[in-house]
């Protein structure tokens, strides 16, 4: 069970062109964007795509920080630049549209190494013995996965703590050109509602469990990742169908694979695979042609459950 990782094939939403010295460079739709990245410790590969960059996110804080054009820092006073205003645009992602905004968090409302995860979800939707399996995305966000399960033909439920990430949801929904209704949004705690929905005798063939490390609920719950992770996966372990996978992502948090995977062991009669999330560099902005293949930048770990299916996709 020694940990790989999870890979995807490129999509035409975003590219990463390089990535080193704490920073990577990556391309939303027509935007390019410089986010700090504490894993490039290495050096860059190609100088000359950074000179590309429509915006450079600066750290201010572990809360934040800002978002300024190339070059302000150099310009600016005392090594800042200004800040500039949010900026917000739209992608094409397999067959939907996303809204992404520029926030101060570093953050723009898509995670493109889950890529690997959504690919997943729509290839076994035909093996779970249903004509419209039941999907539960827990710590929904944006809503960039729940979209895409419910168009490769799942019922979903996005939950989240947050309006603000509900709204967005709902944007999302809209620049695709779907009801409202494709998805069943609800505002909760992700604890407090698995448990509310195991008491109801629910049931779901997948579920999609992407924690933050810590968070707050609409009523003020308080979510801490190594606190309450067992509770809640005990409370999905009951909502499991007799087919079912269950998807955990971690991002930020100091833990192992096997950590992951030893979590997800309790759960009964199921298969569990472990790896890192990671973003391959584009190979077109490699740069010299000795240079080895495509790198990999590890974005975070993964832990996939499978019970009563399989398949040829690494799950």
């Amino acid at each position: 069970m020694d940990p790989g990782s999870f890979a995807h094939r490129p999509f035409g939403a975003h590219a990463l062109l390089d990535s080193g010295d704490g920073e990577k460079i990556e391309r939303f739709g027509e935007t390019i964007l410089v986010r700090p990245d504490p894993q490039a410790l290495w050096r860059r590969r190609d100088p000359a795509a950074w000179g590309r960059a429509d915006l450079v996110f600066v750290r201010e804080s572990d809360r934040g920080g800002r978002w300024e054009a190339p070059g302000a820092r150099a310009r600016g006073r005392g090594g800042r630049g200004a800040a500039l205003p949010e900026r917000e645009w739209t992608v094409a992602l397999f067959g939907a549209r996303l809204v992404l905004r520029t926030t101060p968090f570093k953050h723009v409302g898509l995670f493109p190494e889950q890529a690997t995860n959504w690919e997943l979800v729509a290839s076994l939707r035909g093996k779970l013995g249903q004509e419209r399996p039941r999907l539960l995305n827990l710590f929904g966000y944006t809503g960039a996965a729940s979209l895409l399960a419910a168009r490769a033909g799942y019922e979903v439920t996005h939950v989240d703590a947050s309006r603000t990430a509900l709204s967005w949801t709902r944007a999302n929904l809209e620049a695709s050109g779907q009801k409202p209704d494709t998805l069943r949004l609800v505002l909760d705690d992700a604890l407090a509602y698995a448990r509310r929905e195991a008491r109801r005798g629910r049931r779901y063939h997948a579920i999609l469990v992407d924690p933050p490390r810590y968070g707050r609920g609409p009523k003020g719950e308080t979510w801490r990742f190594e606190e309450k992770i067992v509770a809640l996966l005990e409370a999905c372990g009951d909502l499991l169908a007799e087919r079912s996978m269950l998807i955990l992502s971690a991002y930020a948090i100091g833990i192992s694979p096997r950590t992951l995977a030893n979590l997800l062991a309790p759960l009964e009669g199921g298969v569990v695979r472990v790896g890192e999330l990671c973003l391959p560099e584009d190979p077109a902005s490699e740069g010299p042609e000795e240079l080895a293949p495509p790198r990999l930048l590890p974005c975070g770990f993964c832990a996939r459950w499978t019970r009563g299916i399989s398949s040829g996709t690494g799950a």
